[in-house]
């Protein structure tokens, strides 16, 4: 079973990081519809997050728009994209979802547009994030507000799951390195 692994993840390329590889290779539509090349976050510490409205963890948008405030004017910027892969936690459209963000939490970090995490209908950005080699782990989302930490070259550095709060000592040590 291993070698069968190793031989479908060698034929398709999944989780080798080669040098053409990084985030800035996608473009992603933003929360009010236009085309953003994340490319334009290049310098920057990004973390990607998959967020929704209607979830347990949906507090932890003070925490991602706090660490914003916190650190982008040393190169930190927080990228959320809603997903409603995890029973219809995130149900509304992109201008629900903006207002909702932006009434309740204050949120001025960049939102995008309403994409798949998991399944069949994966965003390509995502597929690449939950492939990618990193020291934390790989492999499917498991629910909203995972985290993605990107270095400044557009490379996964860290990954966190839903329960890590943004504002973790563990979240903290890792932006600061990275910066």
């Amino acid at each position: 079973m291993k070698i069968l692994t190793i031989l479908i993840t060698l034929i398709l390329g999944i989780g080798m990081n080669t040098t053409n590889d990084s985030i800035f290779n996608y473009t992603m539509k933003d929360i009010d519809g236009k085309e953003v090349s994340l490319e334009s976050y290049k310098g920057k510490v990004i973390m990607v997050v998959n967020v929704a409205s209607k979830c347990g963890y949906t507090p932890q948008y003070e925490g991602l728009q706090s660490l914003y405030e916190t650190y982008k004017d040393d190169g930190l910027v927080i990228l959320g994209f809603p997903a409603n892969n995890f029973k219809g936690q995130e149900p509304g459209s992109d201008e629900e979802i903006k207002q909702f963000c932006t009434l309740n939490y204050g949120v001025e970090f960049p939102m995008f547009s309403k994409v798949s995490v998991k399944g069949d209908d994966q965003d390509e950005l995502f597929k690449y994030l939950t492939h990618e080699q990193n020291p934390d782990f790989t492999g499917e989302i498991k629910w909203n507000f995972e985290k993605f930490l990107i270095d400044k070259e557009g490379k996964l550095i860290r990954r966190f799951r839903s329960n890590v709060e943004p504002e973790s000592k563990e979240i903290l040590d890792a932006i600061k390195s990275a910066l």
